[in-house]
This record gives C-alpha cells, structure tokens and sequence, in this order.
C-alpha cells in the first residue's frame, strides 16, 4: 500500500495508539493482525469531515446510507478470529467502508466482497483502489446468497447481523473453513465462529456484539 496524505504523520502516531491501547490491550495477539491495523489508514475510509480523534476512536461511525464503519477492536477481533495465514480466499459480506476488506488484503491472498448498496460499493472501491489492494474484488448484490461464482471460500466473514446463519453461506465454506457472523435480534447479537467439518459445522459462541442488520433474502427484509 502506497500513501499520499498530508495527515498521514499524524495518523501514524493514531493507528499506534488504537493499536496499543484499543487491541493489544483487550487480547488481540495475532501480530500479522496487529501490523494490519498499524498500515492501514482508517481516516480514509471515513467521512472526509471526520477528525482524526474520532476516525480512530474506540467506537463506530457513521458512513451514509444508515451504515457504519465498525468499531477498531470488534473489526480485530472479527478478522482474528478468522485465523488467516496469507494463502485464503475470503469472502465478505457488507463491504460498507471498504476498511475491514483493506485489512484482508494484508492478511489473505483474494478478498471477494459483497455490497447491496451501489453508492458505498463504489466509494469502497475507490478507497481501495487509491491504496494500491489489487487483490480485494467488490461485488454488488444480495450478500446474504454469498458469492457463489467463487466459492468455496477458506474463510466467511459478516460485517451485518442476521437473524441466523444463511445456509448459502455455510454451503460456500471449504473443508476447515470459518464463518464469523453476528447473529440475534436488532440492537444486540451474538457473535458466532463455526468451522466446517465436512457436512457437520462446530459452533462456538463469543462476545455480545451490535451491528446493523443484514438485509437479503437470507436475512432481515428491507
């Protein structure tokens, strides 16, 4: 990734702290996952307006179309959970910022994500286009059917909660595969890991969690 940001000293100095004090500090270890958030730029992905303070603040914001860009920690937390190792190809539903696919493209080799909304898939695209990730591919539609043009994938990851697991999401995962979805009611959901073991699927359970809902066919209605 290439920068040209007149901000982007002081960004720096911002990202160490979110990293030190947001994640180190509640249990994110992985150091791959630790040096993705040290690289990637989070102000770029929120709205231009956005001081520095709040694009690295400990919460999420607002990105237009009644979207968010998450929280710094639960985005960590999401991808560790995940455990990559630089060879996967990962789908995710609801691109939004862009930011959680930016911190994939230093952490796997393909990212294919979804988007029902055009305008955020577009600004997305732009953001990570003008850091150089050739390996993220936007794709706009219904993520909550997947991506089956490129299944199966090594690892699923949900940026939007549904009131369950999508079946064609669980269909698209290899052998060994993770699914990192929250799931639940509007305004609080679990956030659930499941492994695939062949037709079989190993479910654990971690923290509560709150994100906007996941709207689809497979999901919540508009």
């Amino acid at each position: 990734m290439g920068f040209d940001d007149s901000r982007e000293t002081e960004a720096r100095q911002y990202r160490e702290d979110m990293v030190d004090y947001q994640l180190a500090a509640r249990n994110i270890t992985d150091q791959r996952v630790l040096d993705a958030f040290r690289t990637v730029p989070r102000h770029r992905f929120c709205p231009p307006s956005t001081p520095l303070s709040e694009a690295y603040a400990d919460h999420p914001l607002p990105i237009g179309d009644g979207q968010t860009i998450s929280q710094p920690f639960m985005v960590a937390d999401m991808t560790q959970r995940m455990e990559l190792k630089g060879t996967e190809k990962i789908l995710e539903i609801g691109t939004g910022s862009g930011y959680q696919a930016a911190i994939l493209a230093l952490l796997a080799r393909e990212v294919h994500s979804v988007e029902r909304i055009e305008p955020l898939a577009q600004t997305a695209e732009q953001h990570l286009r003008g850091l150089h990730c050739e390996n993220v591919h936007i794709h706009l539609g219904d993520g909550t059917q997947g991506w089956p043009a490129e299944a199966p994938y090594d690892a699923i990851i949900v940026t939007a909660a549904a009131p369950d697991v999508p079946q064609p999401l669980k269909m698209q995962l290899t052998d060994g595969g993770r699914l990192v979805i929250p799931v639940g009611p509007h305004h609080i959901q679990q956030l659930l890991v499941l492994k695939r073991l062949g037709d079989d699927f190993e479910e654990h359970s971690c923290e509560g969690c709150c994100f906007v809902p996941l709207i689809g066919k497979n999901g919540w209605p508009e």
